[in-house]
C-alpha cells in the first residue's frame, strides 16, 4: 500500500460577523474560504494523544500519595482490571486525580462497554468540577459513542468550549456509522461556518455521507471547496471522490479523477473496479484489474472480491478461475467473505459443481455461504437440491435468514414444486418467521406460481402489514391462474388501502383482457395516463394485449406503434393478436418487421406465428416458419409447435397428413395434439378417423369431459343418435360434467351473463326471444335456413330450431341489440367454440342492422361486418 500523504489543514479567513455566506447556496457552487499560510500536522484521529504541558518552574511540591493513586489506577487500567480501578477512583478526593487518569479509566470503560461505570466516572468528573479539555472531552464522547449512547456523547460535545478537528471528525464519523448522514453533514457545515481547520479525514467522511444520501450537487460543491483548500491531490480524498461519483452514477467523473491521480494506491484501483462493477460496467472494471496486473501492482482481498463479483455479473468463468488461483497463492482462501464471493461467482457462472467444491472445502460456513448455494440451486430450478440444503442446515444448527428462505421459495416457484414449497412453509411457521413481510410475499409468490391461489390467499389474509408487493402478487396471481374476477375484486380492495403502481397496472390489465372487459380496461387505461405509467414497457405491452383481446385491434396497433423501445414481448403480443383475429398476412408482416429491427424470435414468438398461419389457412407459410425455426434459429420444436402444425393441417382439410405427421413425431404427442386433429375431423365430418383419434385422446386424458362432448357432437352432426346416446351414457358413468355454454357482454361497465337454454330468469328474456324470432324469419325470407345439425339433439326440426335460439351467444347478441346505442359495436365473449348456426346468424345480423359484431370464443375472434366474418371459414 502506498505511503499516505501528510494531512494538511489550512485556517480559513475570518468571516465577517455581519455577513455570513453559506457555501452550499453560493452561486458559483464553491466555498468562500481560501487557504492560509499556516500549516499544521495531525496524527490519526482514533490514536490522538494530547501532550501534557509541563511548566518550566513547578508551582507546588509533588504529592507522592496522589502520584501513587494515579499510578495505581493507570496500572489497573493497563491490566484491564476495571473493578479495582473504579474502586480507587471512587475513593479519591477532589484534587487527587489527574485528567490523564480519568481518560484511561474512560478508555477502559469503552473497551469493556461498561456504560454504568463510565457514567459514574463522568459523574465524578462533574462533581469534582474537573475541567473538560479537548483530550478528556474526546475520551468522554468516544466512551458514550462506543457504548451506544451517542445522544449523551453529543451533549458532552456541545458543552465543550474548545473542540479540535479530531473531535469534530469523530462526531461526523459516528453519526455516519449509525446512518444519520444528515446530522454528519450538518456538523460539517457548522465546522465550515466556525472556521474549523478541516483535514483530509473530514472530507473523506463527509463525501461518503453525500454519496449515501445521493446528494450529488452538494457533493460537487464540497469537491470545489476541497480543491480551493489544496486537497485535490490528497490520495485519500481523491479516493473518496471517486467512490462518491460512482455512487452518484457518474462513472466518467470518477474515471477523470483516477486518470489525473499521480499517487495511486491499491484503494484507488479497488475503487475503480468496484465502482465500474456496481454501475453495470463490468467489462471496464475487469479491464482496470487487467491493467493493474500488467503494471505489477499488488492486490489485496478487496481487489479479489470486487473482481469476482464482476466475473459473476458478466458470467466470465475463465477469469474467475484465474482469480481463484491467484487468491490461493495469496492465502486468501481461508477468509470466509472471499469463499462466499467465490462460491457465488461459480454459481452465477453456471458452474454449480465448482460452487459445490468450494462449499465443501470451506472450513467455516455462515448463513451467507448456505444462501449462496441455495441461490445456485434456485437459478438451476432445482428446488429439491435447495430443500436438501435446508435439511442439512437444520442438522448443523444453522438458522436460515430471510434471504435464504426467500431463495428456496423462489426455487420452488420456478420449478412449480408445491410440495417442497409447503415444506418450507412449515419450516417458516416452526421458526416464527411467518410475520416477516418479505417471507410472506415470497410465500404468496410461490403458491401463485405453483397454481395454488388458495394457499396464497391463506397467507395474504393473515398478514397484519401488506405492502404494494403483497397486493400486486395476489392480483397478478389471480390473473395468471385464470381467476380474473378475483383479481378485479382484490384490485378494488387495494384501492381502499393504498395507491397502485405501474406493476399493479401490468397485473390487473390481463384480468380485464381475459374477461374482454373493455369498459373496465378503458377506465384503468385512463388511470395509467393520468399517473404517467404508460412509459413503463410492461404496462404498454399489457395495454396492447388488453385491446387485442377485447377485439379493438386498430387501437392495439396504434398503442403498439407508440412504444418507443419494443421488446420481444411487444412484438409477440401484436403477432398473436393478428393471429387471433384471423389476419395471418398482417401477422407475418409484423414478424418480418420484428426481424428487420434486429430482434430474434424465441419459441413463444414461433408459437404465435404458427397459430396465426393456422387460423388463416396459410399452409405453405406455416411450414416455412416451422422449418425456419428449426434450421435458422436452432429451436427444437415442442408440443405447442407440433400442435399448431397439426391444427394447420386439420383446418385446411389435410386430415390424413396430420395423422401421419403425429405418428412421426420425435416426442410423444399429448392430448392437445390429438385434440386438434379431432376438431378437424368435426369440421370435415370424418367420423371414422374421429373414432380412431378419440381413442388416443381418451387414453391420455380420460377425465377431460370436453373430448367426450366433441365426439358426441361429431355423431350428432352426422345424426348418429345412438352413438350420441352411448357417449352421453359414458360421460354419466364416469361422473363427468359438461361445462355449460355461456356468453357475456359488458354494457356500461356491468357484465351480463347468458347461459345456453336458461334465459327465462333474465329481465329482458321476452324481448330477447321476440327479437331472435324476428331475425330468424328475416333470415328465412332471404334464403338463410337454420343449420339444425348444430342443435345436437334428437328431435324434430322445430324443436332443433328452438334449441338453436337458446344458444348463449345469440342471447348475448340480441341483448346487445336491445340495449346498446345504434351503430355501437356489439362485443360478446363465449367460453366455448361458437356453433355454425350462431356464426351464420351473426353474419346476418351484422348485415341487417349495419352493426359490427365482435365475437370472441374459446379459440379465436370473429369480426362480423356487412355479412362477412374475418375468419373466412377457418375456425
Amino acid at each position: 500500500m502506498a505511503k499516505a500523504a501528510p494531512n494538511l489543514c489550512f485556517s480559513p479567513l475570518t468571516l465577517n460577523q455581519n455577513r455570513k455566506e453559506n457555501f452550499f447556496s453560493s452561486q458559483n457552487g464553491c466555498f468562500i474560504h481560501k487557504p492560509s499560510l499556516k500549516t499544521t500536522f495531525f496524527s490519526p484521529i482514533f490514536r490522538s494523544c494530547i501532550p501534557i504541558r509541563i511548566s518550566a518552574t513547578p508551582t507546588r511540591t509533588i504529592d507522592h500519595q496522589v502520584t501513587d493513586y494515579n499510578a495505581k489506577i493507570l496500572h489497573f487500567c493497563q491490566l484491564g482490571e476495571l473493578e479495582n480501578a473504579m474502586e480507587l477512583v471512587c475513593m479519591c478526593q477532589k484534587s487527587e486525580l489527574e485528567t490523564k487518569t480519568y481518560s484511561s479509566v474512560l478508555q477502559l470503560c469503552a473497551g469493556l462497554k461498561s456504560l454504568t461505570d463510565g457514567k459514574k466516572v463522568h459523574s465524578i468528573i462533574k462533581s469534582n468540577s474537573v475541567g473538560v479539555d479537548e483530550a478528556l472531552g474526546l475520551k468522554l464522547v468516544s466512551f458514550y459513542a462506543t457504548c451506544g449512547d451517542l445522544k449523551e456523547g453529543r451533549r458532552v460535545f456541545d458543552t465543550m468550549e474548545k473542540k479540535n478537528v479530531y473531535l469534530w471528525n469523530f462526531m461526523v464519523s459516528e453519526y455516519a456509522k449509525i446512518g444519520d448522514f444528515k446530522e454528519s453533514i450538518c456538523l460539517f457545515k457548522i465546522m465550515v461556518e466556525k472556521g474549523i481547520e478541516v483535514n483530509s479525514y473530514t472530507f473523506s467522511c463527509v463525501l461518503k455521507c453525500f454519496a449515501a444520501l445521493g446528494s450529488l450537487k452538494e457533493g460537487e460543491c464540497v469537491h470545489g471547496y476541497l480543491l480551493k483548500l489544496g486537497f485535490g491531490s490528497c490520495n485519500s480524498v481523491v479516493n473518496s471522490l471517486i467512490s462518491f461519483y460512482f455512487k452518484g452514477k457518474r462513472p466518467e467523473s470518477a474515471s477523470e479523477l483516477f486518470d489525473k491521480l499521480c499517487d495511486r494506491d491499491v484503494i484507488s484501483w479497488n475503487s475503480m473496479i468496484s465502482g465500474y462493477v456496481s454501475n453495470g460496467l463490468t467489462e471496464r472494471g475487469l479491464g482496470i484489474y487487467k491493467q493493474m496486473m500488467y503494471l505489477g501492482i499488488d492486490v489485496d482481498l478487496a481487489t479479489i472480491i470486487s473482481v469476482l463479483v464482476g466475473c459473476a455479473n458478466s458470467g466470465t468463468l475463465s477469469l474467475g478461475k484465474a482469480v481463484h488461483s491467484l487468491a490461493i497463492k495469496s492465502s486468501f482462501e481461508r477468509r470466509i467473505n472471499f469463499s462466499n464471493t467465490l462460491l457465488d461467482m461459480y454459481s452465477k457462472c453456471g458452474d454449480l459443481d465448482g460452487a459445490l467444491r468450494v462449499f465443501e472445502k470451506m472450513g467455516e460456513r455462515n448463513v451467507v455461504s448456505w444462501t449462496s448455494m441455495i441461490a445456485g440451486y434456485t437459478r438451476d430450478g432445482w428446488s429439491d437440491g435447495a430443500i436438501i440444503l435446508l435439511q442439512q442446515m437444520e442438522k448443523e444448527g444453522v438458522k436460515l435468514d430471510v434471504v435464504a428462505i426467500t431463495s428456496i421459495l423462489h426455487a420452488c416457484a420456478r420449478s412449480g414444486s408445491l410440495d417442497n414449497g409447503k415444506d418450507v412453509h412449515d419450516y417458516i411457521k416452526a421458526n416464527n418467521m411467518a410475520s416477516n413481510l418479505f417471507v410472506c410475499n415470497a410465500l404468496m409468490d410461490m403458491y401463485a406460481k405453483c397454481g395454488s391461489m388458495e394457499g396464497a390467499n391463506s397467507v395474504f389474509s393473515t398478514m397484519v402489514v401488506k405492502d404494494i408487493i403483497s397486493w400486486n402478487t395476489m392480483i397478478g396471481g389471480y390473473s395468471k391462474n385464470c381467476l380474473p374476477n378475483e383479481a378485479l375484486k382484490t384490485f378494488a380492495a387495494m384501492l381502499k388501502e393504498l395507491k397502485p403502481d405501474s406493476r399493479t397496472m401490468a397485473c390487473i390489465l390481463p384480468a380485464c383482457a381475459s374477461l374482454s372487459a373493455l369498459e373496465r380496461g378503458k377506465e384503468i387505461h385512463g388511470y395509467i395516463l393520468r399517473n404517467g405509467y404508460s412509459s413503463d414497457r410492461h404496462v404498454a405491452n399489457a395495454l396492447v394485449d388488453l385491446y387485442v383481446k377485447c377485439g379493438v385491434l386498430g387501437l392495439a396497433r396504434l398503442l403498439f406503434d407508440m412504444i418507443p423501445s419494443k421488446d420481444l414481448v411487444s412484438w409477440t403480443v401484436m403477432i398473436a393478436g393478428y393471429g387471433m383475429h384471423g389476419y395471418g398476412n398482417e401477422a407475418i408482416a409484423t414478424f418480418n418487421e420484428m426481424r428487420d429491427e434486429g430482434i430474434e424470435p424465441d419459441e413463444v414468438s414461433f408459437i404465435s406465428i404458427l397459430y396465426a398461419c393456422s387460423h388463416s389457412g396459410l399452409l405453405e407459410q406455416g411450414w416455412r416458419f416451422f422449418y425456419i425455426m428449426k434450421n435458422d434459429f436452432n429451436i427444437e420444436p415442442k408440443l405447442e409447435h407440433y400442435a399448431c402444425m397439426v391444427d394447420l393441417l386439420s383446418r385446411t382439410g389435410n386430415l390424413s397428413k396430420a395423422y401421419k405427421f403425429i405418428e412421426t413425431l420425435p416426442i410423444a404427442p399429448d392430448a392437445t395434439i390429438w385434440g386438434a386433429l379431432l376438431c378437424g375431423c368435426r369440421i370435415y365430418h370424418d367420423i371414422e378417423l374421429a373414432e380412431k383419434v378419440a381413442e388416443r385422446v381418451f387414453e391420455l386424458e380420460p377425465e377431460n369431459t370436453g373430448y367426450y362432448v366433441l365426439l358426441a357432437n361429431i355423431y350428432a352432426e352426422a345424426e348418429k343418435w345412438e352413438e350420441v346416446k352411448r357417449m352421453r351414457e359414458k360421460i354419466g358413468k364416469k361422473g363427468l360434467r359438461k361445462n355449460p355454454g355461456c356468453s357475456w357482454i359488458e354494457i356500461k361497465g356491468k357484465v351480463n351473463l347468458f347461459v345456453s337454454g336458461n334465459n327465462s330468469s333474465h329481465p329482458h328474456s321476452k324481448n330477447i326471444e321476440s327479437l331472435l324470432k324476428k331475425m330468424r324469419r328475416k333470415m328465412k325470407e332471404e334464403g338463410y335456413f337454420p343449420k339444425t345439425k348444430y342443435a345436437l339433439i334428437n328431435a324434430d326440426e322445430m324443436q332443433k330450431e328452438m334449441a338453436l335460439c337458446g344458444h348463449s351467444e345469440k342471447l348475448a347478441m340480441a341483448f346487445g341489440l336491445l340495449t346498446l346505442p345504434p351503430r355501437k359495436t356489439i362485443r360478446v365473449t363465449k367460453n366455448l367454440r361458437v356453433c355454425g348456426d350462431c356464426h351464420e346468424m351473426a353474419k346476418f345480423i351484422s348485415k341487417e342492422t349495419r352493426r359490427e359484431i365482435v365475437l370472441r370464443d374459446s379459440n379465436r375472434f370473429h369480426q362480423f361486418k356487412d355479412g362477412y366474418c374475418s375468419c373466412r371459414g377457418f375456425w
